[in-house]
């Protein structure tokens, strides 16, 4: 079984070594030593990728981070102390002893090798080679998926996207518990006690409640996900949706880097995304991803979206701690792929917001129009001059926008032609 995804060719190859004793495919090099490297080349025991790049993920010959031998022991090297704590560790979060090699997994769950390797790497794992080091978990995870292909729930495909999916989710969240949340909890304590022996009986604490509130927030997020795509007007909206799309980028970050120490940068990082993240969520919006000193974000409407972008720039420049802020919004039709969003509309979107004035929100021409379409904002003075005379001679109400557009200079974009930006604002 493997590593993440490496996005090879059409058919995905198998990592792991197959015991069916069929011959090596061709432009496969025989082995020096009759092992197979962890990256799926095959190449002397213990050797480097043949590129000598770095391998994501952890190393060849360990599992969880602790380290095992060819024959599925525990390995000899570094120190054996460690490598018990850390098998002892992934007993207990685990909750199964390692009982399986990978063919063996593969056996007892009833699929083939290939499809368990497919599945093993898209969920991010390294390759294992074929030692003793899967759990019963893990048989059951493969027979799991295989039954819903099976049972036609799923294609195959579909079985490893959400394999893949599942795996990228909950690697980063795993990342950031372990990071930010119990690397505080285990500080040495006065008590004497290491943070390695504090480690244990805190994970064992913890364990049940975290995977309890998991899978609440799981739940909760499906079925506000199940709920936009069941209000989707036809099949085809499901996957090409019309969204306004935002991204919201600090200014002058990287002459921040080399200003400002690594843990300063850290955590303006961290109180930037978390600021944007609660933002974004109590006005409606969904937070796509975060990059650092970007996010980009989501709204079904422009006027929520808009809303956003604004509340962003007032935030921040109350923030004596926070560099300047841009956002540019375009609205369009996007597709949506695992939590993701694509297309021209994203694309630009994200070049508004390259070419915004510091503290400023732009938007694109279509979404300055669907704002005047839904009554959040005039699509010009005029425009607003004139509802509010015909408020004046009773012939309907006056309009209550929030919103005020400014056209800019049409401006050549790269790789999107001539656009018209036009400056968003609040009414006053």
């Amino acid at each position: 079984m493997t590593a993440g995804d490496s996005g090879a060719g059409p058919r995905e190859a198998d990592i792991a070594p197959r015991e069916t004793g069929a011959a090596p495919r061709e432009g496969d090099s025989a082995p020096a030593d009759g092992t197979a490297r962890a990256d799926g080349t095959h190449g002397q025991a213990g050797g480097g990728a043949a590129d000598g790049g770095d391998r994501s993920g952890p190393a060849p010959g360990t599992v969880n981070g602790a380290s095992v031998d060819s024959a599925g022991g525990d390995g000899a090297g570094g120190d054996p102390d460690d490598d018990t704590i850390a098998i002892r560790l992934e007993q207990l979060i685990l909750g199964a002893d390692r009982r399986y090699t990978p063919f063996q997994a593969a056996r007892s769950a009833g699929v083939s090798m290939e499809l368990a390797s497919r599945f093993w790497r898209a969920m991010g794992f390294a390759d294992i080679g074929q030692v003793k080091a899967l759990t019963e978990a893990d048989v059951l995870a493969l027979r799991r998926l295989a039954g819903l292909v099976e049972a036609g729930l799923l294609s195959e495909a579909m079985a490893v996207q959400v394999a893949r999916s599942t795996g990228q989710t909950t690697a980063r969240l795993a990342d950031w518990q372990i990071d930010s949340f119990l690397e505080g909890l285990t500080e040495p304590q006065d008590s004497g006690l290491t943070r390695t022996e504090i480690t244990y009986p805190l994970v064992e604490l913890l364990l049940p409640e975290l995977e309890e509130f998991l899978v609440y927030v799981w739940r909760r997020q499906l079925a506000a996900a199940t709920g936009r795509v069941v209000q989707a007007q036809d099949d085809a909206e499901m996957v090409d949706r019309r969204l306004a799309v935002g991204f919201a980028d600090l200014v002058g970050f990287t002459r921040l880097t080399r200003r400002l120490e690594e843990e300063e940068l850290g955590e303006l990082v961290e109180a930037f995304e978390t600021t944007a993240a609660d933002l974004v969520a109590a006005h409606g919006g969904r937070l796509i991803k975060t990059l650092g000193d970007e996010v980009l974000f989501a709204a079904d409407d422009a006027g929520t979206a808009a809303e956003i972008g604004l509340r962003l720039i007032e935030t921040m420049a109350n923030d004596e701690t926070m560099p300047e802020l841009r956002v540019g919004i375009a609205f369009g039709t996007v597709t949506t792929r695992m939590g993701d969003v694509f297309g021209t509309t994203v694309n630009l979107a994200s070049r508004l917001t390259s070419i915004a004035p510091k503290d400023t929100v732009l938007v694109d021409e279509a979404f300055a129009e669907e704002l005047g379409r839904i009554g959040e904002a005039p699509v010009s003075e005029a425009d607003a001059k004139a509802a509010a005379a015909a408020a004046e001679d009773g012939a309907g109400p006056l309009p209550e926008y929030r919103f005020a557009l400014q056209p800019m200079w049409q401006r050549p974009v790269r790789g999107l032609g001539v656009v018209e930006p036009w400056l968003l604002s609040r009414r006053g």
